[in-house]
């Protein structure tokens, strides 16, 4: 693998209102976990924002990643926990239980998704040093060609748009 773990993310910046001009992308926030996949053939690694492996929480995660075609690849995006129609961070706490059985019952009575928005490496290519306008239309034909029957993992939208970019700030409480 290129890319090995702990790999520190890309940290988005706190702002009071959304910035305006050209070649600005805006993506929703996301009430969930940073976290950092590490796919290389058979072995899976999930990390956290502080570079510690969660894959233990999220074995309904780990499981999904490991379905997929692709052999070898590193996703950066968030992991969250829907219930009713709404993200519940509270379920998403949950997870980071010491007992294993009582993980394996969350996963399966409310499974995580994992919200993909950064593809950072690939078949042994790493994309970190690419623009992000780039590595977007790399990852929007990774996950046209990796999630078709992966319910867990969904590519976070994206817009230029502003006025949709405003809607977002203010669901996330901007």
């Amino acid at each position: 693998m290129l890319l090995n773990p702990p790999l520190a993310p890309m940290e988005a910046r706190s702002v009071d209102e959304i910035p305006t001009g050209e070649g600005w992308q805006y993506e929703p926030k996301w009430d969930g976990f940073r976290c950092i996949a590490f796919r290389d053939g058979e072995q899976i690694h999930l990390q956290s924002k502080a570079g510690q492996p969660l894959a233990r929480y999220f074995p309904d995660i780990v499981h999904a990643i490991a379905r997929l075609p692709a052999p070898q690849f590193v996703l950066d995006g968030e992991l969250v926990v829907p219930v009713s129609g709404a993200l519940s961070f509270d379920e998403l706490q949950l997870r980071l239980h010491p007992a294993a059985s009582r993980v394996q019952k969350l996963a399966k009575s409310h499974p995580a998704m994992f919200i993909v928005f950064d593809l950072l490496a690939e078949n042994g290519q790493s994309y970190l040093n690419r623009p992000l306008r780039d590595r977007r239309r790399l990852l929007e034909k990774f996950a046209r060609l990796n999630f078709r029957s992966a319910k867990a993992l969904r590519l976070s939208p994206a817009t230029t748009d502003h006025r949709t970019a405003s809607d977002w700030f203010k669901k996330a409480g901007g």
